[in-house]
Formats: structure tokens, C-alpha cells, sequence
């Protein structure tokens, strides 16, 4: 049995692996209009994606529809797009087709079972292969012939009454779904949302004032146990910040404060 420990080098060389495979491409068959292409562009740069590939595409002018949906990815994804036939897309890519799938089984569709963007985010990282997401044509999407030459499907949990999404919609929502294969987490434009939980020591002194607030107050002695330990379990699942814990604090003082005032 060989110790992982002997190997160090081979271990941060596969350790290091998912960051150095690029995201994957996004391919667009047969699109009939300039404007889903420049959509689908502007999502690709929303999330982190960069190589659009294009088969059978319409005419992209520069000041047409195509570049003015396309907001910033105008400059460089739009562009830079490659133009391929499907042959060549089949050939050199894991190929995913994002298609909907209306309640179909093995029996009677081309490629099952399916995955959920959701599920590719999870898988993606650990293929070794140039990948491929596969958008088909406004209308039909992809043809049974296309997808019988697809290494597999994804589709977008949707309505049952009506799952079919627009192609830009597709795009973007399967492309967001999917931004961790092209962005770290501190490459959007979120700030951290790690909350940091206030201490102890400040949140035993929150406990200690609501005690004394029931005392204050003449709440029943005999339910003040159950009582606090009902705000315990609200403020766990709370997880307070020291500012809101020190707010609750200070409220808390003046109005275990003002019977006393009063009398």
C-alpha cells in the first residue's frame, strides 16, 4: 500500500488539475436570428465564459442586431467567435446538448437520462475532455439526428404544462447555473458573504438581559425556562452579528429599563 504522503509532488500536480482546465466552450447550431447569438454572448461574459462556437450561424454585422444585444461581450467573445461545422464539434468536444426534455424515458428519446445544470456544475470539473455546451435553433433545437451524435443532454427543470424556454433564456440560465466552472468566488462582483457571527461572550449577555426583561416585566416564573430556551433557539439559527447583537443589547436595556423609570 503506498502512502499518499510519498508522492507529493504528483499529488499537488492532480490537486492543481480543475484550475487548469478552461471552461467549457459554448456552441450555438443553426441559430435563425442575430440577436439570440449576441444574447447568448452577453451571457457568456456575464458568467465567466469566453469561447463561443458557431455552426451554420445567420450574418453577424457588426452594427446589427447581433452586436447591440450583446452589450460588453461586443469587444471580445462576440468577435472572437469560431465558426465550425457540427462534424468538428462532435469530433473535438465532450459535447453536452441543452435541449428540453418533456417527461420522454429511454424508450423513447435519443439520448437518457439527462442532467440538470445543476448536476453538470458538480461533474464538469472531473472530465478530463474539452467540453462543449450545445444550444440548438429557436424553433426545433436540436434535431434527433444532431443529438444521436451528442455525448449526452442537459435540460432545465422547468414546468411540466410548459418547459420549453427561449434559446438566450436557455443559455443564460444554463451559464449561471454552470459560473463556478468559469469563475472563483472572488471574481464576481458580490462581496463575501461569510457572515461573521458575533461572540459568545456578547450573545450570553443578550441571554442575561432578556432574563432580566422577563423578570422585569412579572412574566410567569414558571414559564420563563421554556421561554428562554425558545429565544436560544431563535438566535442560533439567527447566527447574530455583533451589530445586531449589540442593537438587540441596547434595546433590550431600555425597556428593561423604563418600568423602573416609571415607577
Amino acid at each position: 500500500m503506498t502512502d499518499a504522503n510519498d508522492h507529493p509532488q504528483q499529488d499537488a500536480a492532480v490537486d492543481d488539475l480543475p484550475s487548469r482546465r478552461t471552461p467549457p466552450a459554448v456552441a450555438v447550431v443553426d441559430a435563425q436570428f442575430p440577436g439570440n447569438v449576441g444574447t447568448i454572448s452577453r451571457a457568456m461574459k456575464n458568467f465567466g465564459f469566453s469561447n463561443l462556437l458557431l455552426i451554420d450561424p445567420p450574418e453577424l454585422d457588426p452594427d446589427g442586431e447581433a452586436y447591440g444585444f450583446a452589450g460588453h461581450a461586443r469587444d471580445d467573445v462576440l468577435p472572437n467567435a469560431t465558426e465550425i461545422s457540427f462534424d468538428e464539434l462532435v469530433s473535438d468536444y465532450h459535447t453536452i446538448g441543452c435541449t428540453a426534455v418533456t417527461n420522454e424515458n429511454d424508450r423513447s428519446h435519443m439520448r437518457f437520462p439527462f442532467s440538470t445544470p445543476a448536476d453538470l456544475a458538480e461533474r464538469l470539473p472531473t472530465v478530463e475532455a474539452p467540453t462543449a455546451l450545445v444550444f440548438g435553433r429557436e424553433r426545433v433545437g436540436l434535431t434527433n439526428e444532431e443529438l444521436a451524435h451528442i455525448d449526452e443532454i442537459c435540460a432545465i427543470p422547468a414546468s411540466e404544462e410548459y418547459p420549453v424556454l427561449n434559446l438566450g433564456q436557455a443559455a443564460t440560465i444554463t451559464l449561471y447555473e454552470l459560473r463556478s466552472l468559469a469563475l472563483d468566488k472572488d471574481e464576481t462582483q458580490l462581496p463575501d458573504l461569510e457572515r461573521v457571527r458575533a461572540d459568545e461572550a456578547t450573545v450570553d449577555r443578550l441571554y442575561d438581559q432578556w432574563a432580566d426583561l422577563l423578570e422585569e416585566i412579572n412574566h410567569p416564573p414558571e414559564k420563563r425556562e421554556k421561554t428562554m430556551r425558545m429565544l436560544r433557539r431563535v438566535y442560533g439559527r439567527a447566527d447574530l452579528t455583533e451589530r445586531e447583537a449589540n442593537t438587540f443589547l441596547g434595546l433590550l436595556r431600555r425597556a428593561t429599563e423604563r418600568p423602573a423609570e416609571q415607577d
